[in-house]
């Protein structure tokens, strides 16, 4: 097996590891596809266990996919274009999990690490973003999606020597607003649970 094979490999299983399925199975016993939203993510890590399990695996995540970037690909390619392939990669893995049915997270803690290794500068100008869109709606979907989408044009401004990757940041960020379209549809039927909020109780009749 090559070195670039080895390195895609290590990507996707890296990326694979259910961080969140983990951490809620050996803290509390908990299924976390059974509870919340289903979602292995953060944000169901936190609707769940609370912020002091969130926060790190969300960081574990996100290392996830800047190892990928960062320390396996140069290991095989000097290429920015095959270190994209390997953040890539390790989205797929995140989202599609060998060691949990190919079930996953959406993808976004993972792929801010991706980018946070190529567009650094870029990848803080969508925190902002995500914070001010979470803050004021109280969504994190709508702030997931909303920062994914800025991210290429962030890149695109302040990291112009890394605009040969952009095209592949936008598939990444459409990417990121397709995995959402459950949330879409309960954004645009009122349903979606804010953030730091308990759901209204349904009016009877």
């Amino acid at each position: 097996m090559t070195r670039e094979a080895l390195a895609l490999a290590a990507s996707y299983l890296l990326g694979a590891i259910p961080t969140s399925y983990l951490a809620a199975r050996l803290f509390r016993g908990i299924d976390l596809r059974t509870v919340g939203s289903g979602n292995l993510g953060a944000t169901n890590v936190y609707r769940t266990l609370g912020a002091r399990f969130a926060i790190p695996v969300g960081m574990f995540d996100m290392a996830k996919g800047a190892i990928p970037v960062m320390v396996l690909a140069p290991l095989a390619s000097s290429s920015r274009y095959f270190a994209m392939l390997c953040g890539i990669v390790a989205v797929v893995g995140h989202v599609f999990s060998v060691f949990v049915r190919f079930r996953g997270g959406k993808g976004v803690a993972t792929a801010s690490g991706v980018m946070l290794g190529l567009t650094p500068w870029a990848v803080l100008v969508s925190l902002v973003i995500w914070l001010l869109v979470v803050r004021v709606s109280g969504y994190v979907s709508l702030g997931s999606m909303i920062a994914a989408l800025a991210l290429p044009v962030a890149a695109w401004l302040l990291h112009p020597g890394q605009r040969g990757l952009i095209w592949i940041q936008v598939l990444v960020a459409l990417a990121i607003v397709w995995l959402h379209r459950a949330n879409i549809q309960r954004l645009l039927a009122g349903t979606e649970h804010r953030f730091g909020h308990k759901r209204a109780p349904e009016s009877p009749g």
